[in-house]
């Protein structure tokens, strides 16, 4: 079994994406990702170092959000296109830090997302806030104009209504001078949207704030909003902050023995010098509360989130069974295992061990049903 694991370590990857969230985890799931030059703490580090000289036109892009006007940005964009086709193969080392070189177009990949919490960080509980997740999909909220809209990771517009958030209805949209934007989970059975990150609010961009510092204002200006945790007519929705915590060991495992309102999805491990950039970052880890005890290291107290899954330990059974129909793929010449082969990478359907004839049944919210 050793030799075997240690040929899938290095013969295939699932994600080109660095510890991608949509594949399983690269420690549980015994495998290395043949595209990591550079190690999760050291990207962390040149990101830190990074951030203190980048500055870029947030007060600008939180208004085009805002108000959806993207004029004279189709000629930046074009020219950026063609810079970027000048781009040497020797600089493709410095572009896995992936930080955007550029803020996104419209609505599309707004969201900052999570990596694998693979290297743990040495100041875990001194430079690091932990926030806990309810199962739900990741929605960008941008309340302007007297109307609130919640739009996927992709960009896509899912619904449009009347909110208490500033900017978010008619009564308090101020000729349409205050807006909001927030990174948030939308729970459908508790028709909630629980607010992860705060972008802007009331026309203050805080992109290149710190994350403690978002923390504070979001509590703060939530707690301002009256009526806003409530469903009502102005308010068909509610608005909960999701609270943050140390990451010391008595943290953690109060935290874990703690019963939520809501069924956790995932542990979001924030640095707490970070900004909030587009796009994934290793400065926001993702671990299930059941991995919390083998990635840390920490004895975790027995409770309904400690307790492993059924999937859990047959996570590199699912990608041997990838493996075997990817070979069995390029047999048959099909183009799918084609452009496979050339990749050198697959994406997982699902994070569960698909289901085999006589066990039970897995659960599709096994796998992570937040879009992260």
């Amino acid at each position: 079994m050793e030799e075997l694991s240690q040929a899938l370590a290095g013969s295939f990857v699932v994600s080109r994406d660095l510890n991608s969230t949509a594949a399983p985890h690269p420690r549980l799931a015994q495998y290395k990702s043949k595209y990591s030059s550079l190690a999760q703490a050291e990207r962390r580090r040149r990101l830190l170092e990074l951030q203190k000289t980048k500055r870029l036109d947030y007060v600008n892009h939180a208004r085009r959000l805002a108000e959806d006007d993207w004029a004279g940005t189709e000629e930046e964009e074009e020219e950026e296109e063609e810079e970027e086709k000048g781009v040497a193969k020797g600089q493709m080392e410095d572009m896995e830090l992936e930080v955007v070189k550029k803020l996104p177009k419209r609505y599309a990949n707004q969201l900052m997302l999570s990596e694998w919490l693979v290297d743990v960080p040495q100041d875990l509980g001194l430079e690091w806030l932990l926030v806990v997740c309810p199962v739900g999909k990741r929605a960008l909220i941008v309340a302007s104009k007297g109307s609130t809209a919640a739009y996927t990771k992709s960009g896509f517009c899912v619904n449009r209504f009347p909110s208490l958030l500033p900017g978010g209805n008619r009564r308090n949209s101020a000729a349409g001078k205050d807006y909001t934007i927030l990174d948030c989970i939308f729970n459908e059975v508790q028709q909630t949207y629980y607010i992860l990150d705060v972008m802007c609010w009331r026309g203050h961009p805080v992109y290149d704030c710190q994350t403690d510092f978002r923390f504070y204002w979001l509590h703060s200006k939530v707690q301002e909003e009256a009526g806003l945790g409530e469903k009502g007519r102005l308010n068909p929705f509610r608005f909960v902050a999701l609270p943050s915590y140390p990451c010391t060991a008595e943290s953690l495992c109060k935290v874990l023995g703690t019963d939520f309102p809501f069924e956790v999805d995932g542990l979001l491990f924030y640095h707490k010098q970070s900004h909030y950039h587009p796009g994934s970052t290793p400065l926001v880890g993702w671990l299930r509360p059941y991995m919390v005890s083998d990635i840390l290291g920490l004895a975790v107290p027995a409770s309904p989130l400690t307790a492993k899954p059924a999937y859990a330990g047959h996570q590199l059974q699912q990608i041997i069974e990838q493996k075997r129909s990817r070979s069995q793929g390029e047999k048959e010449g099909t183009p799918e295992a084609k452009a496979l082969s050339q990749d050198g990478c697959y994406e997982l359907e699902h994070l569960s061990t698909p289901r085999t004839e006589g066990s039970p049944s897995v659960p599709q919210d096994a796998a992570s049903e937040m879009e992260n």
